[in-house]
């Protein structure tokens, strides 16, 4: 399929999705988000597609946040439906995919682009990458799940800290606060996630989609996380997977997941 300010390459059962918006530091429009959907829609539909990768072109940008231009000129109901349909068709819909995502963040990560991260499953950044929040800056707060996701990635206190202040921390911090799981060289980055992603992709994906859901669970309150546990666990019983992979322990071999 055809993009334009996106582009995405299928290798070894690993779809990346590149940002491609480089005069704009690869931020979010609306056309982009609605690309972005549609990538992360049809990478989760292809059976050859294991693990989705996501970064951005170039060597300054992950994501720099959102393009303001485009909603500058906003009023209050406009907002609300600006930062709905976001969470709904893209930041949402990436922490609830079946696919394993990874962010390969690979300089600013700022508003919308730190967001649409801590959508991600987990976290690899560049040393050279920056994160942070600066909504406030604007008048404004995090619209896109930044004041949700973040205090549960790096707890409260920190997390209220790097809003209000707006302030950006580094590849380090990040790593220390366990926003990332890794830094890595730049030239590294990409690498390094594809390796992650070829020891992800060969597990069982019905059991990994079961994971993800059991896991997101716990950060809702209206659900109890170990009945959606129990309940997953249990289902896992009727799969292949599990008869392939149970069998392959037994006979002491490499299972060979559907």
């Amino acid at each position: 399929m055809s993009y334009n300010n996106i582009y995405t390459n299928t290798k070894n059962s690993i779809t990346t999705i590149t940002v491609n918006r480089l005069t704009k530091l690869n931020a979010l429009n609306k056309e982009t988000i609605n690309e972005l959907h549609e990538a992360f829609k049809l990478a989760d539909l292809d059976k050859n597609t294991r693990v989705i990768i996501i970064t951005g072109v170039g060597e300054k940008a992950f994501i720099a946040g959102a393009d303001i231009s485009e909603f500058s000129n906003f009023d209050d109901k406009q907002g609300e439906a600006l930062a709905k349909k976001g969470q709904d068709i893209l930041f949402n819909f990436i922490e609830q995919l079946s696919t394993p995502v990874i962010a390969a963040i690979n300089g600013y990560a700022l508003g919308g682009g730190l967001e649409l991260a801590m959508a991600c499953h987990f976290r690899v950044a560049s040393v050279n990458a920056k994160m942070g929040l600066p909504e406030v800056s604007l008048g404004l707060i995090p619209g896109y799940g930044g004041t949700q996701r973040l205090p549960k990635l790096i707890g409260k206190g920190r997390a209220l800290e790097l809003i209000m202040t707006a302030s950006m921390i580094d590849a380090n911090t990040a790593l220390n606060y366990g926003l990332v799981n890794y830094v890595k060289p730049l030239e590294e980055l990409l690498p390094f996630c594809e390796t992650i992603a070829v020891k992800i992709s060969k597990n069982s994906t019905t059991a990994i989609a079961a994971a993800i859901t059991a896991v997101n669970a716990s950060y809702k309150n209206e659900i109890n996380g170990f009945d959606i546990e129990i309940n997953a666990f249990g289902k896992c019983f009727n799969t292949k997977d599990f008869k392939e992979g149970t069998t392959a322990f037994l006979e002491k071999r490499k299972p060979n997941f559907y």
